[in-house]
């Protein structure tokens, strides 16, 4: 999917994370997800890919003709890479959230540039653990790479707590070629260089899923790139509550 931040000790994976969003990762980030063009062929090949898994969960929302309708929260919005066109969409009752600060000041500054208001998008800083709230939709996109195997399942778990109806992720699936790619990646000097990233078992997430009373609708997708991989799929619950 995407390089990561550096490597740390077990059990600092949040921390570490923040950090880097909030210090040298925030630049770098902040252009690969935007339109400049002073970025690297690997950081173009990053853009591209989380461009296709925007899009795909853009193209089922837009399928399902609810945007209008529907709460939404994206857990882990970065620079807003899908809140925005969410809100562009017609979406009125957007929750953001980041756990680093300076992402989400950037993506409150696109918003507004935007012209969409602070009552169609509500932001604030929260690791995915600490989220609350109950919305029709939860949304949670290139996040996942950054945490092991354990820890994602129960975000999974957690995620769907907060989903009346439908629950979207994405996640870098293990496979033995993605591997090699992630191993060739790691001699490469600065921006591109790969440091800790972890592919996860997509049998682990549907089960985690399915612990939380949700099961897989059938949508699913694998969105690609050189330097990137992520597999996308959306659940919804065996038992829907109004919204």
């Amino acid at each position: 999917m995407t390089a990561s931040s550096p490597s740390a000790a077990p059990g600092t994976e949040k921390e570490v994370v923040r950090a880097y969003f909030n210090g040298i990762g925030f630049e770098r980030w902040r252009r690969i997800y935007s339109d400049n063009q002073e970025v690297n062929r690997v950081q173009e090949h990053i853009r591209r890919g989380h461009n296709k898994t925007v899009t795909a969960v853009l193209n089922w929302l837009q399928e399902d003709g609810d945007v209008k309708n529907r709460s939404f929260c994206d857990a882990g919005c970065g620079v807003g890479s899908l809140t925005l066109p969410l809100a562009a969409m017609g979406a009125q009752r957007i929750t953001a959230s980041d756990l680093s600060e300076a992402m989400l000041a950037e993506a409150q500054q696109r918003a507004v540039a935007a012209g969409i208001t602070a009552e169609q998008v509500r932001f604030h800083v929260a690791d995915l653990e600490s989220l609350q709230g109950e919305f029709h939709t939860v949304i949670c996109l290139d996040v996942f790479i950054h945490y092991p195997q354990p820890a994602a399942e129960a975000m999974v778990r957690h995620l769907a707590s907060l989903s009346r109806n439908r629950l979207m992720v994405s996640f870098a699936p293990y496979s033995l070629p993605l591997a090699l790619l992630k191993a060739i990646g790691s001699v490469f000097p600065g921006a591109s260089k790969a440091t800790r990233a972890y592919t996860l078992k997509e049998s682990g997430i549907v089960a985690a899923a399915a612990a939380a009373g949700f099961r897989p609708t059938g949508r699913r997708v694998f969105c690609s790139a050189p330097f990137y991989f992520s597999r996308l799929l959306e659940f919804q619950r065996h038992e829907i509550r109004k919204d």
